[in-house]
């Protein structure tokens, strides 16, 4: 990771880690990264995504590069676009599943991809580097949200079925989603009930989405609905929930959407990317079927990278981010949830029919620190993750990382004994906390 870019892109709180200075000079990099290039620019509806965007465009059209800007967009919508008419790049303002006060800048290439680290690099050598054209040189702004539009007629016609008689209940964390997925499930022929619709620039992901799923559970059971569906702010996650009111993670996606393209014969090879993340479950009973597990870092870029070394068509993380190469080259919570009525309409199952997988026992712990280079490069702390390395070894996995995002590290104990894992992820936390009040 550079020093503006994390493990998706640059983020930070708005007039801290990032501002308009920062945002005009990623525009100004990337402008130079061709000659007369055509970028588009979406966003999601944080408060800070105009001043954020405009400064990034006006960064880009200082070097002559052209920008057009679609307005509120799925980050797997800009993916699309970029590819599908042609533009040089395409831009997505936003922090995903952060709170408001959070934003960020994410790049794909002209083939929708997310760019590399190695191209991350390269740009951020360019910031401190500003250049301008003549003023006859410039570039030009245009507004057309009615691309969007061609996103959704994509979606529209992928996948031939209909939901006639399923109540399904939305939530669109106050987010990218909040127009476009209840209009293709409605058209799907679905009854359905909406949650975090009505964003206000301040309260997208605000105990809503898929980070806050609680409200999802109870409205399916309440309603008797047949799948609840939960994305982040720019919609590139899904959480499902089954009509039991149980949470599907991503974990589970990858499995089930890996067993429907082995079932058919599209599973080539018989390979699936997942992360570092991924429940050993999962990798167990996928190897069972005859499908290996590949394990990519942290962060759906490497999903996706991984996916295109092997030409695997499935991948995702833990969190939801499901990349199906087939259709979309990056993760997209819509797509995903599509898919997954899709199968379970194609097969007549209900979706608690397909969670038959029994996951290790995980405990997740984020511990904010002041400085996570600093807790993971001390060397006390090293020498105890070591030591309780060895521990679990025979019975399970341990993972410390730092968060690509956040002055947050990570802790991920899995075992098949819930007490296990959760009393050696709070024994780390703890430590990790120790280090770091002595550190303050």
């Amino acid at each position: 990771m550079g020093v503006f870019f994390g493990t998706d892109g640059i983020r930070g709180i708005y007039g801290e880690e990032l501002n308009e200075k920062i945002a005009f000079a990623c525009g100004n990099a990337l402008g130079r990264c061709g000659e007369n290039l055509k970028i588009i620019i979406g966003c999601d509806t944080r408060l800070t995504c105009d001043v954020l965007g405009l400064s990034f465009a006006c960064g880009a059209m200082s070097v002559g590069a052209n920008v057009t800007n679609i307005g509120i967009c799925p980050t797997a919508g800009v993916s699309y676009l970029v590819s599908k008419i042609g533009f040089d790049y395409g831009v997505v303002i936003s922090a995903s599943h952060n709170p408001a006060k959070y934003n960020g800048i994410k790049i794909f290439n002209k083939y929708g991809k997310k760019i590399s680290e190695l191209e991350e690099n390269s740009l951020e050598k360019k910031f401190l580097n500003q250049k301008n054209v003549c003023f006859n040189q410039v570039g030009r702004y245009y507004h057309k949200p009615y691309l969007v539009n061609y996103y959704y007629n994509y979606l529209d016609k992928l996948f031939d079925f209909n939901l006639i008689g399923k109540t399904i209940v939305l939530d669109s964390s106050n987010g990218a989603s909040f127009k476009i997925a209840k209009k293709l499930f409605k058209n799907k022929g679905a009854k359905v009930i909406s949650i975090g619709t009505k964003p206000n620039g301040v309260n997208i992901n605000q105990n809503c989405g898929a980070l806050f799923t609680s409200r999802l559970q109870k409205s399916v059971l309440n309603k008797k609905a047949d799948f609840g569906f939960a994305y982040d702010g720019d919609s590139d996650r899904l959480v499902a929930v089954s009509e039991n009111g149980e949470i599907v993670t991503g974990d589970q996606l990858v499995y089930i959407f890996s067993m429907f393209y082995k079932k058919i014969g599209k599973l080539l090879p018989s390979k699936v990317v997942g992360t570092k993340h991924t429940n050993m479950g999962i990798e167990k009973a996928l190897y069972k079927n005859g499908i290996e597990l590949l394990r990519a870092d942290i962060g759906d870029k490497f999903v996706s990278e991984k996916m295109d070394e092997q030409g695997i068509i499935v991948g995702g993380e833990q969190s939801g981010h499901i990349i199906l190469k087939e259709f979309m080259q990056t993760g997209d919570g819509i797509l995903s949830s599509l898919f997954l009525a899709y199968i379970c309409c194609l097969e007549n199952k209900k979706l608690s029919e397909k969670l038959d997988v029994k996951l290790y026992e995980q405990c997740n712990i984020n511990v904010k620190v002041k400085d996570k280079v600093f807790i993971l490069q001390n060397k006390n702390i090293i020498n105890f993750i070591k030591s309780q390395e060895f521990e679990v070894s025979n019975k399970g996995r341990l993972m410390v990382r730092a968060s690509g995002t956040e002055q947050v590290i990570r802790v991920m104990v899995e075992s098949e004994n819930q007490f296990f894992s959760n009393n050696l992820a709070n024994k780390i936390a703890d430590y990790i906390k120790q280090i770091d009040n002595i550190n303050s």
